[in-house]
């Protein structure tokens, strides 16, 4: 036994008590590793139809005890014998196999169960459900490991260049704590009376009937038999009475079970069912539906990219800041066994591309796509040897998620006051800069990524 004399640290944890349960599986149970808020480890092993050896046992208790330190839970080994509904830890939905693990002849399997306070999404991925017949609108989510990187204003273009060709388009602004594309396609006096943040709070108490949740865009000109519709993250309020946005914002995330829908996840997911309704409602059913999500590692992220969205555009710059940010999520997605799911809806976004003498665009796209392929090869399959049946595209790959679509940079487009600039969009220089990003953004969104 070997004792430790510093603490056990969070990251340190996991392998030990990894460690002890594949020692357990050896004696042929099946086991599972539970992870509580704190991240304090519990071992839970199914002796249910495999005796388990007293002695054995006790070391498996004294090792967990000895090696986690603080991250061993009080119990930290617990049988299934003991347990009054064991099968709803075992056969949870939630469990996901360890990954790395294969159990041999004579072993049992190992799973790992994480219970967290914020994030638990982020390792939930599924593809969106078609609607009744088989039709469903297209979703694309916009997102950045950091804000600042020109998301909202991409969207816009994105959403009017789409309207432009003929499609129903809604943008759903699900920045919550920071709305941008609502306040930059539509005027304020326009708002819908109600915004996707009255949808959260008002489904929490099943209260969600009939809310006035879209607006057709006042700041972008569609041409043709185009739509673009907006669904803000706040609305106007009712005339007389305060629009108490803070209030409501505290409150969106809770997980609050009602009759039909079980957690902010699920409420989520039906706020942007709800926006989709109210335009076909108005108009007709949207062909594309851009969700413009919150920066950042945060739970509306982590279900817009993991359950709302088909395609999800990851914006970043070529800088320190997004690669660690970036691999950080990718190594999160591959831990809890969703990469070979994720990666096939992902496509990297350069931003505010420079194009000057002293760095070309050219080489500064270059030096970016080896750093995201650096950064998506935590995603990307092992290949061992001559075997090419693996996901691991080369650098040059230009079909790949991590090949850049480039967005250049425009100094005009600084500081510049679109909601007040009539036409912005069009200019030369806007077009020069976005050109790029729309025709294969376009094609990906619908043709499929």
């Amino acid at each position: 036994m070997t004792y430790l004399t510093d603490p056990v640290r969070f990251d340190q944890a996991r392998p030990f008590a990894e460690a002890t349960a594949r020692n357990a599986a050896a004696s042929g149970a099946d086991v599972l590793l539970v992870r509580d808020i704190l991240g304090r480890f519990s071992l839970l092993v199914d002796d249910r139809e495999t005796a388990i050896d007293a002695g054995k046992a006790e070391g498996w208790r004294d090792r967990l005890t000895t090696t986690l330190g603080k991250y061993a839970t009080d119990r930290p080994l617990l049988f299934a014998s003991d347990l009054f509904q064991p099968d709803s830890l075992f056969a949870s939905p939630r469990v996901s196999p360890l990954i790395g693990y294969s159990p041999g002849p004579g072993e049992g399997h190992i799973h790992l169960l994480e219970n967290t306070v914020v994030g638990e999404d982020w390792a939930k991925v599924s593809t969106p459900v078609a609607e009744a017949g088989g039709v469903r609108t297209a979703r694309t989510a916009v997102y950045g490991i950091k804000g600042g990187v020109g998301r909202s204003t991409a969207t816009f273009m994105l959403a009017k260049h789409l309207a432009d060709l003929g499609h129903c388009v809604l943008v759903a602004d699900l920045d919550l704590e920071s709305p941008g594309s609502g306040p930059l396609l539509v005027a304020e006096d326009q708002l819908p009376q109600y915004g996707i943040v009255d949808q959260l709070v008002e489904s929490a108490l099943g209260n969600d009937e009939g809310l006035d949740l879209v607006a057709q865009a006042t700041h972008a000109h569609v041409k043709g038999n185009g739509e673009l519709w907006v669904a803000p993250a706040r609305g106007r309020g009712v005339p007389g009475t305060e629009y108490a946005y803070v209030e409501k914002l505290n409150r969106v995330y809770a997980d609050v079970p009602t009759q039909s829908l079980s957690d902010f996840a699920d409420r989520l997911e039906a706020a942007v069912s709800a926006c989709e309704e109210a335009v076909t409602r108005a108009s007709r059913r949207p062909d594309v539906v851009i969700i413009d999500s919150r920066a950042g590692i945060h739970d509306i992220a982590a279900v817009a990219l993991s359950r709302l969205c088909d395609l999800a555009l990851l914006f970043g710059s070529d800088n320190r800041q997004t690669w660690e940010g970036y691999r950080d999520l990718f190594a999160a997605w591959r831990s809890s066994g969703q990469a070979p799911v994720i990666r096939e809806k992902l496509r990297m976004i350069a931003s505010m591309v420079p194009d000057s003498t002293d760095r070309p665009k050219e080489q500064y796209l270059e030096a970016f796509r080896d750093h995201a392929w650096s950064c998506f090869s935590v995603l990307y399959d092992d290949l061992v040897g001559d075997d090419a049946s693996g996901f691991n595209p080369s650098p040059e790959d230009e079909s790949a998620p991590h090949a850049p679509i480039p967005i250049l940079f425009t100094l005009e487009l600084v500081g510049l006051d679109a909601a007040a600039t009539s036409g912005w969009d069009d200019r030369s220089f806007v077009r020069t800069a976005y050109d790029s990003f729309l025709e294969t953004a376009t094609r990906l969104m619908i043709e499929g990524p």
